[in-house]
């Protein structure tokens, strides 16, 4: 196994999973492999998620002990599995074990839903200990210095010299909201809609106390890149939630923002995944070119 092959190395960690403890995984399925790699094991409707980044583990103790707490006051999110002691780190990697959703296919969870969510969740009382939402580019940047595949060097210069640009306006952005506890990464994919009916929340790796505005910035990066949810969703998004953030002048920077952090997975991917380097490539692409017309892909499921 070379030190690149991501795929190799998470299954290397779920092997060291299995035997630390005790338990059989030779029937795991790959559901995904991204910012965490998703291994599915059916006859325990168990989900083990290992981090691809190195340094997940903190935040990755947060969405486990937030989500347990949120669980019990019945909020719709994902929650963990009773795993003792988790989660912890094999090999550098945080690891961390979730109850598996039947997700129904119909109907796709709603803008409106998201919306309704997210209020409830930032309304929710600070009674519970979690971390300060942190520099936003301080994965991408650590990742763009230490990582040599699927970028050039003119390009890791530009995105170090944009990264400096944004940190800067970021130092300097005054929030129209009090911080709250927030998701993180509240966009349409991570909401789906239970077998009981229910719409929840999942992939809770960036929840901290931060700005609100940082969540509800997601549904309208996703808008600009991907096409989805459309403008009357948006609008729907927003009187659910019962603020428009499109009424903030600062909404233009945190989605920026956004687009240059998430560039984080694709890099780390890049020397092993063939769609990370072409989609890599389309996206420093279109952010040099300052194209915000340019349509992005998310990451297929591994089937």
């Amino acid at each position: 196994m070379t030190g690149n092959d991501v795929y190799e190395e998470m299954r290397a960690v779920l092997a060291k999973v299995g035997r630390r403890l005790g338990m059989p995984i030779k029937d795991a399925r790959l559901l995904r492999l991204h910012s965490n790699a998703l291994f599915l094991l059916p006859g325990r409707d168990l989900l083990i998620r290992i981090a691809t980044n190195p340094d997940a583990l903190g935040g990755i103790k947060s969405s486990v002990e937030v989500t347990r707490w949120l669980a019990k006051r019945d909020f719709p999110c994902v929650f963990p599995a009773e795993v003792n002691d988790q989660p912890f780190s094999i090999h550098g990697h945080a690891v961390s074990f979730w109850r598996y959703v039947e997700a129904s296919p119909a109907p796709a969870p709603s803008s409106g839903e998201l919306g309704e969510i997210l209020r409830c969740l930032h309304a929710q009382p600070l009674s519970i200990s979690v971390g300060r939402f942190r520099d936003p580019l301080d994965s991408v940047a650590q990742t763009i210095e230490i990582t040599r595949h699927g970028i050039s060097l003119d390009q890791r210069q530009w995105l170090a010299d944009r990264i400096t640009e944004l940190r800067r306006a970021w130092s300097e952005v005054t929030f129209p909201h009090s911080p709250g506890l927030i998701h993180g990464d509240a966009h349409p994919n991570n909401l789906m809609r239970a077998s009981s009916g229910r719409a929840i929340l999942g992939d809770w790796d960036h929840v901290a106390v931060g700005p609100r505005e940082w969540d509800l910035m997601q549904v309208h990066y996703m808008h600009r890149r991907f096409g989805h949810p459309s403008a009357e969703q948006l609008d729907e998004f927003a009187r659910a939630y019962g603020w428009d953030v499109r009424d903030w002048p600062g909404l233009s920077l945190l989605v920026a923002i956004r687009e240059i952090s998430g560039l984080s997975p694709y890099v780390r991917t890049a020397s092993t995944k063939e769609f990370s380097r072409k989609e890599l490539a389309r996206r420093v692409n279109s952010l040099q070119r300052g194209d915000a017309e340019v349509r992005w892909a998310s990451p297929p499921a591994e089937g």
